[in-house]
């Protein structure tokens, strides 16, 4: 099953397959005052959840609803002139209902009761910044085809800021392959335009391979070779900036003392050498070329 995860921190919300993979990543506006639990405190909560409701199938994309009820409106500028007091909820509901008791579900704290949405918006209203009396609001378009990818029942994790332990899995090409190749495929072949027929090699079945998750989904992975080559570093592009890929590194270098390594080396692109420096590399010969993009030989003793 799906699973939808939010952080109000980053003010994204992620859709996540059974396996923990991506599906779709979209910008949201949580609420203006921030995160909370309480009736009346207009705040979004936080914690596990589920839809407990679909409401809006088939409704035209900004098709005004009151009550959960269509009003048979269609927002527009003039429309919102006219009723400028409105907390305009459009185009589709995701209806929450809390999952912890004490937190977000029963007396004060209830997030069904509190009528805590995922919504869409007025196309005029900014993403990606605090806003809203406490739903999740999304762009219209976004909304509806979130809407078609869920079920009643589809979890919702709510959380205020990107976890800052990253989660990595060690292992063969055979047992990590379907969570690492996405992400190699992302980056390599979609990204930078590596060709599909050699973003793979016989090495990978030689290789140890890492896994980086963050929030729960594959974001990042590396390879080490039997020679000490370090390899197939790939980072997702909203991932970049947390950390993943020095932790990968790290990780691959650990395994490398652990067997009896004196150092590892690696070809790095020209446009990432600062970034291994920064980890202890240093560069060896000149500038070549390897599947169409400029890469510069470096080393590092462990």
């Amino acid at each position: 099953m799906n699973r939808i995860h939010i952080d109000l921190a980053r003010q994204r919300l992620e859709l996540l397959d059974g396996n923990g993979q991506l599906v779709k990543d979209y910008p949201i506006s949580s609420a203006a005052k921030g995160a909370g639990e309480q009736a009346g405190s207009e705040r979004t909560p936080r914690g596990r959840h589920r839809i407990r409701a679909l409401i809006g199938k088939g409704a035209q994309s900004g098709a005004v609803f009151v009550g959960r009820r269509l009003t048979g409106e269609i927002w527009t500028p003039w429309l919102a002139a006219y009723h400028p007091g409105r907390d305009w909820i459009l185009s589709r509901i995701l209806w929450l209902c809390g999952e912890e008791t004490g937190r977000n579900r029963g007396g004060r704290v209830d997030s069904q009761r509190r009528y805590i949405y995922i919504h869409g918006t007025p196309d005029d209203q900014a993403m990606g910044v605090p806003a809203s009396h406490g739903c999740i609001r999304m762009r219209n378009a976004d909304v509806i085809e979130l809407f078609g990818l869920v079920t009643v029942g589809t979890p919702v994790d709510i959380e205020t800021g990107t976890r800052a332990a990253l989660g990595l899995e060690m292992g063969t090409w055979e047992s990590l392959k379907r969570l690492a190749f996405p992400v190699r495929e992302a980056v390599f072949v979609r990204e930078q335009g590596v060709p599909v027929e050699i973003e793979q090699d016989e090495w990978d079945a030689r290789a140890l391979h890492a896994v980086a998750l963050l929030n729960g989904s594959v974001v990042g992975t590396g390879r080490l070779l039997p020679d000490g080559h370090i390899g197939r570093l790939a980072v997702l592009q909203r991932a970049r900036g947390f950390g993943v890929g020095k932790a990968l590194i790290s990780a691959l270098m650990e395994e490398a003392r652990k067997s009896g390594m004196q150092s590892v080396a690696l070809h790095a692109q020209t446009h990432a050498t600062s970034f291994y420096v920064a980890m202890g590399f240093r560069r060896e010969g000149e500038e070549f070329i390897e599947a169409g993009i400029p890469h510069i030989a470096m080393q590092r003793p462990l």
